[in-house]
């Protein structure tokens, strides 16, 4: 397909899954003292009205880490679940600050912050769901995340697996349901070969300086296997986070003895897997659902 093809679909995609007005949540709730340390949640919706218990889906929005891209532009696909009839918490956590060269683009993620907003927000995740959607049944909980946040989601179920002196480890393996990350960056070794997100991997890490010593504490490619149930979504046509970056998370999982789930949906790019108007939107519901339910 001609390049030009190629990126106007692209820029198509994006312009749909931005497109959709910010739902609002029903309860937001603080989980530590930062303005950015929040979770919205969203109770269940069904033609008949709320109900429970139901699967709670735990959102981690993408972005590349940085700070233009917060929790907002996720928030149709978070309304788009609870409509389904799920709960959902949508998870805000601290990323990179501005670039001190003003030609830049802003720096992806803080070392360690955002590591250690996502681990505080799941550990006080299920005290706050039970206030804010007591329709939850916090034993079936299925982490989703886009993109940067789909390494997020991949990452904080593996937190059992870090290394001992990791401040974020936990003692014993997740009770999560099951992940399901969309177009995730799961392996940065290729990851930064494809100079996915203009090298966002290795800024996350604090650079080049920092990369190879913190990679273990934050690469899923290298926390396997997880023991926990785990789909990839991918979109073939994805220019933003290529198609070999799954496969490499779930080759390097399959050579640790985990099956890890690869559903690559055709003429699809990045942003589809988001956005409540496209089919594959409709095909990740149905694999949060499979897990969940």
């Amino acid at each position: 397909m001609p390049d030009d093809v190629v990126a106007a679909r692209a820029a198509a995609e994006e312009a749909s899954a931005f497109a959709h007005p910010p739902v609002e949540p029903d309860v937001t709730a603080a989980y530590g003292d930062h303005p950015d340390q929040v979770i919205d949640f969203y109770v269940p919706r069904t033609e008949a009205g709320p109900g429970g218990p139901v699967p709670l889906v735990v959102v981690l929005h993408g972005g590349a880490w940085r700070a233009p891209y917060d929790r907002r532009h996720i928030t149709p696909f978070a309304g788009y679940l609870a409509r389904r009839g799920f709960a959902v918490a949508n998870v805000e956590y601290r990323r990179g600050v501005g670039s001190s060269d003003p030609g830049a683009a802003p720096v992806a993620g803080r070392w360690p912050d955002t590591f250690d907003d996502v681990a505080a927000a799941l550990d006080a995740l299920p005290g706050l769901a039970r206030t804010a959607v007591p329709q939850a049944d916090a034993r079936r909980t299925v982490l989703t995340g886009h993109s940067a946040g789909g390494h997020l989601a991949l990452w904080a179920a593996a937190r059992h697996l870090l290394p001992a002196d990791a401040p974020w480890r936990t003692g014993d393996p997740t009770s999560l349901r099951g992940v399901v990350a969309l177009a995730p960056i799961a392996d940065f070794e290729v990851a930064g070969k494809l100079d996915v997100c203009g090298g966002a991997a290795r800024q996350l890490l604090g650079g080049d300086e920092h990369f190879e010593a913190r990679q273990p504490y934050a690469d899923p490619a290298l926390l396997l296997p997880t023991g926990v149930a785990t789909t990839l979504v991918q979109g073939r046509a994805d220019e933003v986070v290529p198609q070999a970056v799954a496969e490499a998370y779930a080759d390097a999982a399959a050579k640790a003895g985990e099956v890890v789930g690869l559903t690559l949906l055709e003429d699809v790019g990045h942003f589809p897997l988001i956005d409540p108007a496209a089919d594959a939107c409709a095909v990740v519901a149905e694999e949060i659902a499979q897990l969940a339910w």
